[in-house]
């Protein structure tokens, strides 16, 4: 039997798909309370805790063979660094300990390519990169630079384990709407206004769970493997999204430079109001980081492939299509779709 630590998450309901298929026998940890709609009709054996709790985990842990652990938390937002360290880096620690307490033959820890040290515009992001929290943007980052130098940590001890580097992720199952999938959806029902001067690498969320499995399986221990896709810049984006829902792509683009002070006054609105910021300071440094990445260790050693962004973006908009149609509550979604 597998495990698999924040199973309700987008890329954790599409793993737990991605496993299923394969025959994978699962257990899902997710914290009590949770909205569970991403797991609904899956065949998983669902246990309620918090990898905050480490008596909790050994217990949970017991006859699983190999970890997937993706619980953590997510913020574009500053000021949330306490949250952050305890679920990511703390969280991240209690798993290793129970992974080598409860005999578990492997963990893959699920990190981001914004934990790699970001090397100067026009080099290539490889895993050549090191983990360095000093040296990443913004306290998520730093959280899971931590988190996966714990992970290294206990591989000195005996830890088997391989890690694997999403670089920014989108795709269908986007149950609780990510950041992308809530700029998708606000283009679709006419919300978008306006869009921002940037590029980042994009990578389909059914490609990286394809890629943890086959990290899982047959990746090195010890090993890093990022799981990237295509490069496209923002306004490439808006104009995929154009072409394939017909509705005209926003004409003003705002420079980094004013989304950027826009951002960093919107701050405290979105905090008062607490209503998911579109974009922030952080995101728009995001997209004018070095975005030029490679996956060739993860394609020569796993024989991950990754497929266009337009068909993500594709199968985004369909399934979201989808989901109005059968009248599934989806965050945001108000009951509004605009078809093709």
């Amino acid at each position: 039997m597998d495990m698999v630590t924040g199973a309700a998450g987008h890329i954790g309901n599409v793993l737990v798909r991605e496993l299923l298929a394969g025959g994978s026998n699962l257990r899902v940890l997710v914290l009590a309370g949770e909205d569970l709609a991403s797991l609904k009709g899956l065949d998983v054996e669902v246990v309620k805790g918090d990898v905050c709790d480490t008596n909790a985990l050994e217990e949970d842990f017991r006859g699983i063979d190999t970890v997937y652990h993706l619980a953590g938390i997510i913020s574009i937002m500053p000021g949330y660094k306490n949250v952050l360290t305890r679920t990511n880096v703390l969280g991240t620690r209690n798993v290793i300990e129970a992974c080598l307490k409860t005999g578990v033959r492997r963990l893959v820890y699920i990190s981001s390519i914004h934990a790699i040290k970001e090397p100067p515009h026009g080099t290539t992001i490889t895993e050549i990169c090191p983990f360095d929290p000093l040296s990443v943007l913004g306290d998520y980052a730093k959280s899971k630079a931590q988190a996966s130098c714990e992970v290294l940590k206990g591989i000195e001890r005996g830890l088997e384990a391989v890690i694997v580097c999403p670089t920014g992720v989108i795709g269908p199952f986007d149950f609780r709407v990510s950041e992308m999938g809530r700029l998708i959806l606000d283009f679709i029902n006419r919300r978008l206004k306006a869009s921002v001067k940037g590029a980042y690498d994009f990578v389909d969320v059914r490609d990286v769970a394809h890629g943890i499995v086959l990290a899982g399986q047959i990746g090195r221990n010890g090993e890093t493997y990022i799981l990237s896709g295509e490069r496209i810049t923002i306004s490439c984006m808006m104009l995929i999204l154009e072409s394939i829902t017909g509705i005209k792509a926003p004409s003003i683009e705002f420079p980094a430079w004013l989304a950027r002070s826009i951002g960093v006054l919107a701050t405290p609105y979105y905090r008062i109001s607490k209503h998911k910021p579109l974009f922030t300071a952080y995101s728009i440094d995001v997209l004018k980081s070095n975005s030029q990445v490679s996956s060739a260790k993860a394609k020569t050693e796993l024989g991950f492939t990754a497929r266009s962004a337009r068909e993500s973006i594709v199968d985004t908009v369909n399934w979201f299509k989808e989901q109005a149609i059968n009248g599934v509550e989806v965050n945001r979604m108000n009951g509004k779709y605009c078809h093709a």
